[in-house]
């Protein structure tokens, strides 16, 4: 495939502009609390929101504490999780960041990335979605959707997701950092696929620079 040209400050200006206005920036998955919000984030890694909300639906229900989950322990946890990929290890997560946060943090979900990147099977990605869904900081989590929406339209040419996160921070403008998030995954979710992009429904395609668009 040919290399991408990268977008101008205007065309990335235009681009934010139209999905303010076709895009609600909200999460998908479900939470009422941080401790939901960090653990659900946790569990969708190479899992879709889809699977882990109906996963955490009942455990939710049920766990609305660290205590809780402690209760429960890794056992119950594994089990309730049963149908989310790789659920062995993130329920030893959970009750690891549970223990931690109960120790270090009075059961309370940190509001700073340090903090948060130490609790068990958080990386950057999920610190950068807790610090801007529920503490409204305007970070960005650059998932799969987010690397290859941004690399193939052309607000950047980067090799990995934290050069496209630096890239995308200094682009995107100021008064669309916070939602930008969302309006990008949701874009790579919905109309940017991996396989298949439906350019010809897509809002944005006049601001585009990929060069191999699908009609």
């Amino acid at each position: 495939m040919a290399r991408i040209r990268r977008m101008t400050k205007a065309q990335i200006a235009e681009c934010f502009a139209i999905f303010a206005k076709t895009i609600e920036p909200k999460s998908e998955l479900k939470w009422e609390s941080p401790l939901d919000l960090v653990i659900a984030v946790l569990l969708s890694a190479q899992a879709t929101d889809i699977g882990v909300n109906k996963a955490t639906r009942p455990l939710f229900a049920r766990c609305r504490s660290c205590e809780d989950y402690l209760e429960l322990g890794e056992e119950g946890v594994r089990e309730a999780i049963k149908t989310i990929g790789l659920f062995r290890n993130k329920a030893k997560h959970v009750i690891g960041l549970c223990h931690l946060l109960l120790n270090e943090h009075g059961g309370e979900v940190p509001s700073d990335r340090e903090a948060l990147e130490r609790l068990p099977g958080v990386g950057r990605k999920t610190a950068n979605v807790v610090l801007n869904v529920c503490f409204n900081q305007a970070t960005l989590a650059v998932d799969t959707h987010i690397f290859r929406v941004a690399n193939r339209m052309g607000f950047c040419d980067e090799k990995t997701p934290l050069a496209t996160e630096q890239a995308l921070l200094k682009k995107i403008p100021p008064e669309h950092l916070k939602p930008a998030h969302h309006y990008l995954i949701l874009h790579g979710r919905y109309t940017c696929k991996a396989r298949k992009p439906i350019c010809s429904a897509c809002t944005v395609r006049a601001c585009c620079n990929y060069t191999d668009k699908i009609d």
